[in-house]
């Protein structure tokens, strides 16, 4: 691997490697060590450790967050953030298909871009990041670029009032017609998305709310509704 390239990701990162063949073997897919003569090793132990890692440094933020949080709501903001899909996504913001070492079967399937591939090689950088700078350099990058730009804000919705059910048991119990969300406007860079929402609830009925998420915007924007109809006291706490 070029140099410059790991040099690149590395800012993109924050982080620069005291040992950087841990980088390169978090990079290293299994079809690349397979077609390789030099007994390279590939990421996949380093995947195993980084699937472990992750767990224990999401489920640390979340107690810490929600310290009375109820076990099974941990339980699911932990499995909506420690999932491929969700793995894939930050992958990708970070451009890490890019920097994979693949064998040619899988840069002729366009392995870089397989949600499978870029969530197992996140795993593994966590692992490596681990390896290399200990509990604290992984915790970065957790709190960098796997949690929520607002945690605490998109977490929120975990424990908090979920004002679109209660909006919309409001508008049924007075027989009017469900309430409209749509997103009236986004702002700031891919990473650090600011979304604003409004909701409508008949004729004259409308709210705005911001979030760092579409739901967390929605939510916002339902909670503002219901206050001005005086209504939001009467409701009970439920998990998204």
């Amino acid at each position: 691997m070029v140099r410059s390239s790991l040099d690149s990701l590395q800012d993109a990162l924050g982080y620069r490697f005291r040992k950087p063949e841990l980088l390169v073997e978090a990079l290293t897919h299994s079809s690349f060590a397979r077609e390789s003569s030099s007994g390279v090793r590939d990421n996949e132990q380093l995947e195993f450790l980084g699937d472990a890692v992750l767990n224990f440094l999401v489920s640390v933020r979340l107690a810490d967050t929600f310290p009375e949080g109820p076990e099974g709501n941990l339980s699911r903001g932990r499995a909506g953030l420690v999932c491929a899909a969700h793995f894939a996504q930050v992958a990708a913001r970070l451009d890490l298909g890019r920097y994979l070492r693949l064998g040619r079967g899988e840069e002729k399937t366009e392995g870089r871009a397989k949600p499978a591939l870029l969530a197992n090689a996140l795993e593994a950088l966590v692992a490596a990041l681990f390896r290399d700078g200990g509990l604290e350099a992984a915790q970065a990058f957790v709190d960098r670029f796997v949690l929520p730009v607002d945690f605490r804000e998109d977490a929120a919705g975990l424990f908090c009032m979920d004002f679109k059910s209660a909006l919309q048991e409001l508008l049924q119990a007075e027989h009017r017609p469900p309430a409209e969300y749509r997103v009236a406007e986004e702002s700031g860079p891919e990473h650090e998305k600011l979304f604003t929402v409004e909701v409508k609830a008949g004729e004259g009925s409308t709210a705005r709310g911001s979030g760092r998420s579409k739901k967390a915007a929605e939510q916002r924007a339902a909670e503002l509704l219901l206050e001005r109809l005086g209504k939001n006291s009467d409701h009970h706490d439920t998990a998204l």
